[in-house]
């Protein structure tokens, strides 16, 4: 309780953070207005404007045309995001950001966001045992604290009548609020009826929005726990799965152990054994014409290495990245899952690292690693159940980076137009506030203020790699290193105080002694200076 109440004051201190629907534009007014322009408590104006960091204003979507995989309009909320609910929403100027423009854009701290900073992201199977568990337990805490900020749609707008006047949203905890966003961006499209939906649809998969969209996502969540932490230094871990040969984060100590009472579980030793998954169940939401709610459905499921071998004969190797980071092209043809020698295609894990061509009924690179996880990684809708997500899905944006560095595409590399509904380049995010276009991420991880540690040059990998974690445990434990020195200092005082006067009423007994034996004599001199001193004496 200490911990959230901490977290609460932070919130209150810095703005709010960053996800699905703001809290404050969660009812009738705002819904039948369709304005989501919140006022920042700061200076109590809506999105700042009188303290220059924003003003509410209307919301221009882009009208380039989408590709054919979608034939359907004005029957999906997603649709020309985000006009189904609001056309009037906060525009941050200079480097302010969040929905109410209370917040620093991504790499920016201080009060007037004036302050660059770069965090690096660390391999976890090389970070401190104490970064592994705080790590674990900022997951743990995330789960079991409600969001302050935002809430989630339980119906679409359509079922919230016309003006808004049935607003259906609900609480959700700051875990499953990135666990929704990530099911809600990927849902089938209803179309009427119990079943019947359209399932070519995704807004963040299988097309060029994949690795824009998912860098997004990891960062709206890194910045979700440092302000639930109050730990503003912290970063999310990867794990490099270049050549291995098992899960390896797949530790009690890390994302939990194999049960050994059933493979598909998590041990009881790891704390995510008590986690209920959410949105696992697509089937049954067409069926019944319903969004997830986020309710409980049952516990995280994973069995690594138990899955069709077939489809993913073994993960990804060190020679599958650098081939992958071999094709020159980001996206081509119909850029969707049947691209050809398309990077994004490649790297996402529908067509071969080695030739670029699409490989049916395999799985390769990203998607390898969902399927050889056997369990609630293994569903796109539901995948972010698993804490591994963000870790697998950190590595994937750190060989996006290592390509954009390498290539230096210009913005006109990403298409503009014509790709699959939710991604050309003037596309906003779904279902991110403030608003994101995809095109603006087609940029290197530098300009947002964070880097991989595998990324560094050698000497800076050294000390981020090795020298940081002890001096972060040297920096934890130094209150209580201080806290001995003190107390040390205070004994040692103490016992020479001691050693002092018992030393000195030594002499004074040894002096006593010696008057006893040969008598007590009188001064040599004698004087007015020494008769007026009582304690002035000679001996022999």
């Amino acid at each position: 309780m200490r911990r959230l109440s901490v977290s609460l004051i932070l919130l209150q201190l810095f703005g709010n953070c960053l996800g699905q629907f703001p809290r404050p534009c969660a009812n009738s007014e705002a819904l039948r207005t369709k304005e989501c322009c919140p006022v920042w408590d700061g200076d109590s104006s809506a999105c700042g404007a009188l303290s220059g960091r924003g003003f509410c204003t209307e919301v221009l979507v882009s009208d380039e045309p989408n590709g054919p995989q979608y034939p359907h309009s004005g029957i999906d909320d997603r649709e020309r995001w985000p006009l189904a609910f609001f056309n009037r929403t906060c525009r941050c100027a200079g480097n302010y950001g969040g929905f109410n423009c209370g917040e620093c854009r991504f790499g920016y701290w201080g009060s007037n966001c004036a302050e660059y900073r770069e965090s690096v992201r660390r391999n976890i199977l090389t970070m401190s045992t104490a970064d592994q568990q705080k790590f674990v337990s900022y997951l743990n805490l995330a789960k079991n604290t409600i969001s302050q900020d935002y809430v989630i749609s339980t119906a679409t707008r359509e079922e919230m009548g016309e003006n808004g006047e049935n607003p259906m949203f609900s609480d959700i905890n700051t875990y499953d609020l990135f666990v929704w966003m990530h099911y809600y961006v990927s849902r089938d499209t209803f179309l009427g009826g119990p079943g019947n939906v359209w399932r070519e649809i995704d807004f963040a998969h299988e097309s060029a929005a994949f690795l824009p969209w998912h860098r997004v996502f990891l960062l709206h969540w890194e910045n979700e726990i440092r302000k639930l932490t109050g730990d503003f230094n912290f970063t999310i871990p990867y794990w490099d799965w270049r050549d291995a040969q098992s899960c390896q984060v797949c530790t009690d100590a890390l994302m939990g152990g194999r049960s050994p009472l059933n493979p598909n579980l998590i041990s009881p030793a790891s704390v995510f054994s008590s986690w209920k998954v959410i949105c696992t169940q697509p089937e049954d939401y067409n069926n019944r014409e319903v969004l997830c709610n986020a309710t409980g459905e049952g516990p995280l499921l994973r069995n690594p290495g138990n899955h069709d071998q077939n489809r993913t004969p073994r993960l990804p190797t060190s020679a599958d990245v650098e081939l992958t980071l071999g094709h020159t092209e980001y996206e081509t043809g119909t850029m969707d899952r049947l691209a050809n020698n398309s990077f994004r295609n490649v790297l996402e894990g529908f067509a071969s690292p080695e030739t670029g061509q699409i490989v049916p009924g395999q799985s390769t690179m990203h998607n390898a690693l969902h399927i050889y996880m056997n369990g609630s990684m293994s569903s796109v809708q539901g995948s972010a159940n698993d804490p591994i997500f963000v870790l697998h899905h950190a590595f994937i944006d750190s060989i996006y980076e290592r390509w954009l560095r390498t290539h230096q595409p210009v913005r006109a590399n990403y298409p503009l137009s014509n790709a699959p509904i939710g991604h050309n380049d003037g596309y906003y995010m779904v279902p991110f506030f403030p608003l994101f276009r995809n095109g603006d991420y087609f940029l290197s991880n530098k300009a947002l203020g964070y880097e991989y540690a595998y990324l560094l040059d050698p000497g800076q990998r050294f000390l981020q790699e090795f020298v940081t974690p002890y001096l972060e445990q040297a920096r934890q434990i130094w209150p209580w290193l201080l806290g001995a020195g003190i107390i040390g200092a205070l004994i040692a005082s103490v016992v020479a105080v001691v050693i002092v006067f018992a030393r000195r009423k030594w002499k004074r007994n040894q002096r006593r002694k010696r008057a006893t034996i040969f008598g007590e004599r009188q001064p040599l001199l004698h004087s007015s200076l020494e008769e007026g001193s009582s304690s002035y004496q000679t001996t022999m």
